[in-house]
C-alpha cells in the first residue's frame, strides 16, 4: 500500500518562493489542486496532486 503525503501551506509557499496566502488564492481561483480536510483545523495538499498539476503546468 502506498502512503500519501501531505503538504503544508508553509511548504508549499517555500517550494515555490510565494507567500503563505499564494496557494490559497491559486486553490480559490481553480488554478491549483484543492486542498484536502484532513480535520478540523488541519488542511493540506497531497503531494501527488501537486506533481500532476506541476506537471501539466510544464507542457
Amino acid at each position: 500500500m502506498q502512503q500519501i503525503t501531505y503538504l503544508t501551506d508553509r511548504q508549499i509557499a517555500e517550494r515555490y518562493g510565494v507567500s503563505r496566502c499564494t496557494p490559497w488564492r491559486w486553490a480559490k481561483a481553480g488554478d491549483f489542486p484543492k486542498p484536502v480536510h484532513l480535520s478540523a483545523g488541519c488542511t493540506r495538499w497531497r503531494a501527488d496532486d501537486i506533481r500532476l498539476w506541476e506537471e501539466k503546468t510544464r507542457e
